[in-house]
C-alpha cells in the first residue's frame, strides 16, 4: 500500500474528525450510514476502513450492538483501535463487510481489500459530472486523494473487482454535504 504524505494523516487530523463527529452533520450523518449498512447487512461483523476518529464505529455499537472493526493508517487513529482491541488488518483478513465513508479515493490501490471483501461494501465518496467538475470541486486534493469519480465508473471499476450495485442514493448530499454519494455493493456469486 502507497501512503500518501504520512504527515497528513497525524493527531491533528484525528481531531479534526473527532470535532466532525460531535457536531449535527456528523452524528446525522453516522446514523445514516448506520441505517444504510442496516438495509443491507443486518448482522454480522463489518470492517470500517479509514476511520477517521472512530465515530462510526462507536456510533454503530450504541445504535445497534454491531460489532465493528476497523483499520487506518493515521497513528493516532491506530491508537484508538488498539485501546478498544478493535484493530483488523483487511489486506490481510477476509471480511464479511466492509464500509469505506471517505476512504476508497485515499488508497492508492485498493484491489487487495477488495478482494478480502467477502459479501457487502458500502461506500461514500466525492462523485463527479466529468474531470472539469473534479477540479474545481473542494474534493479536488492532490495531498489526499488518489481517485476521482463518476458514478457510473465507479459502478463499472467495482463490476470489475466483482461486485454488483445494490443501492446508492446522495443522502449524505441531502444532509448538507457537497457531491458524495453513497453506494452498496454486493459480491457477485463466485464460481
Amino acid at each position: 500500500m502507497t501512503v500518501l504524505t504520512v504527515s497528513v494523516y497525524d493527531e491533528a487530523y484525528f481531531n479534526k474528525y473527532r470535532h466532525y463527529g460531535h457536531t449535527e452533520l456528523g452524528k446525522k450523518l453516522n446514523a445514516a450510514r448506520i441505517a444504510f449498512v442496516g438495509q443491507h447487512c443486518r448482522n454480522g461483523l463489518l470492517c470500517d476502513i479509514g476511520i477517521g476518529s472512530g465515530s462510526f464505529i462507536a456510533a454503530r455499537w450504541d445504535a445497534k450492538r454491531q460489532l465493528t472493526l476497523g483499520y487506518d493508517i493515521n497513528p493516532a487513529s491506530i491508537a484508538w483501535l488498539r485501546d478498544r482491541g478493535l484493530m483488523i488488518d483487511p489486506y490481510l483478513a477476509k471480511i464479511p463487510a466492509i464500509s469505506l465513508w471517505d476512504a476508497l479515493e485515499h488508497i492508492e490501490d485498493f484491489s487487495p481489500i477488495l478482494a478480502n471483501c467477502l459479501e457487502w461494501l458500502f461506500l461514500s465518496l466525492p462523485i463527479f459530472r466529468d474531470r472539469e467538475h473534479a477540479e474545481r470541486s473542494k474534493h479536488f486534493r492532490r495531498d489526499e486523494h488518489f481517485w476521482y469519480f463518476t458514478a457510473n465508473g465507479l459502478i463499472f471499476l467495482m463490476e470489475q473487482f466483482g461486485f454488483d450495485l445494490v443501492s446508492q442514493n446522495d443522502m449524505e448530499t441531502q444532509l448538507g454535504r457537497e457531491d458524495i454519494g453513497t453506494f452498496a455493493f454486493r459480491r457477485k456469486e463466485r464460481r
